[in-house]
């Protein structure tokens, strides 16, 4: 990196100490950023980086509830607006113990790139709780999510800021959002929140977009090596929604996935994933991948190592962050891996992606590959606002052209800037030059 922008990610981790996942999202971007800054050096002027790295609001906030025994429980709220130069905040509400704002900070910050990508005219942002859905009622889900929008309702608007799902997050707990803010507001404002139930303005292929355009993105990778997905043993890491359907695209493009996990362990299935079997047991049931293996001959559940342990040819990292480290990597590629497409964000630690680029495989970032999920929730918003309602055919057809987009966009700049092939430094930097220019333009704000 250069003096420049080491002294903006030096003071980044000054300023905020004891956040490891958010200091590495930043630098993972500014260390792509140098040929653009050499090449465009007015993107140093008006402390535009560090205006970049440094939320324009966060928002933490106290969520009490009562569980069924008649207990207040208290969790903690968040909702982080980081850049609006480009559209209202657009990003998912995560509910698991995980969350803490370095969590939400991160994952608002890859937002904002993402977000530029797919072209819609939107900002980036993030929210969540603490709160963990897994053994709770659907009543003290109810009351946990009328809790926590009784606070955030102020502070989002079809205009202003739009969240949607995430981990922990799906159209049960959408639904009682958005029940508690029109209660709240005493208006049907669609637009407010995306990944509704098609019944009350949801979107046809929201659920299936992560993972379908995670897929997608893989096999415009593959086009440009004369390649398909055709044949090919996929592993896909998680079990919920983008590890679903990145399963389900990649079964239509004539793949094979053989595995899926959860925080359990994992399953091996060598004859591939049983798609109505994994829906019946994780979306219908809310059971665990074990619970699939029993019930699938032939597959086996493990409770160590890991779905990259599996010799295959291409790899989704479905699940969560920094869930595919250096000796993953290294395994993958031992035993030939040629394609990595994340689906979650940020899942590959920075020493497995510098393996990833070092090996010359065809390596996507989640800030690109799983684009596919805000795109789609940006149609639903488009759909809100006219108050029209497309097909699943039309959906998909728009999902799959911003994907090819977003692809060649990324390629592209990868080119522009000498390094043909590098989607990293393609997507951070197309991203980029896209709010940079938005913020230059509204002056110092």
């Amino acid at each position: 990196m250069t003096n420049r922008v080491e002294e903006v990610y030096a003071e980044v981790v000054r300023r905020n100490p004891a956040e490891p996942e958010f200091h590495q999202a930043v630098h993972e971007v500014l260390e792509s950023l140098t040929p653009a800054l050499e090449k465009n050096p007015h993107y140093a002027d008006y402390a535009l980086l560090e205006r970049l790295v440094e939320p324009e609001r966060q928002i933490i906030f106290r969520v009490p509830w009562i569980d069924d025994a008649g207990n207040v429980r208290v969790n903690r709220g968040y909702r982080i607006e980081f850049n609006s130069a480009l559209g209202p905040y657009k990003g998912g509400l995560r509910f698991h113990q995980s969350v803490n704002r370095n969590i939400i900070k991160f994952l608002g910050f890859e937002q904002i790139f993402k977000n530029a990508l797919t072209g819609q005219g939107i900002g980036g942002g993030k929210g969540g709780s603490d709160f963990d859905p897994h053994g709770k009622s659907d009543n003290e889900i109810m009351r946990f999510c009328q809790s926590f929008m009784t606070e955030l309702f102020r502070h989002i608007g079809a205009e202003t800021d739009v969240p949607a799902g995430d981990i922990g997050v799906g159209g049960r707990e959408i639904g009682y959002l958005f029940g508690q803010y029109k209660r709240l507001t005493n208006r049907f404002e669609a637009g407010v929140l995306t990944g509704k139930k098609l019944g009350w303005g949801g979107s046809l292929v929201r659920t299936e977009a992560t993972g379908y355009g995670t897929v997608l993105f893989a096999q415009s990778m593959l086009e440009t090596r004369g390649e398909s997905l055709e044949g090919k043993r996929v592993l896909v890491s998680g079990s919920g929604n983008v590890a679903t359907y990145a399963v389900q695209k990649a079964q239509q493009l004539g793949a094979v996935p053989i595995t899926i996990s959860d925080s359990s362990g994992w399953v091996h299935d060598p004859a591939g994933i049983d798609l109505d079997l994994l829906k019946q047991v994780k979306e219908v049931e809310r059971g665990r991948v074990s619970d699939y293996a029993a019930r699938r001959p032939g597959s086996t559940f493990h409770d160590k190592g890991s779905v990259w342990d599996v010799p295959a040819e291409v790899a989704f990292p479905c699940a969560t962050q920094n869930e595919l480290n250096a000796d993953n990597a290294r395994t993958l590629l031992s035993n030939g891996c040629q394609v990595v497409s994340e689906g979650a964000n940020m899942p590959s630690t920075p020493e497995a992606i510098e393996l990833f680029q070092g090996s010359k495989i065809l390596y996507a970032p989640g800030k690109a590959a799983n684009a596919g999920g805000v795109a789609t929730s940006a149609l639903e918003m488009q759909q809100n606002a006219s108050r029209a309602k497309w097909t699943f055919e039309r959906a998909e057809a728009e999902l799959t052209a911003i994907m090819k987009n977003i692809h060649d966009d990324c390629l592209a700049t990868a080119e522009e800037y000498g390094d043909p092939g590098n989607y990293v430094l393609g997507a951070n930097i197309t991203g980029f030059t896209r709010v940079a220019d938005a913020m230059l333009d509204h002056g110092v704000i």
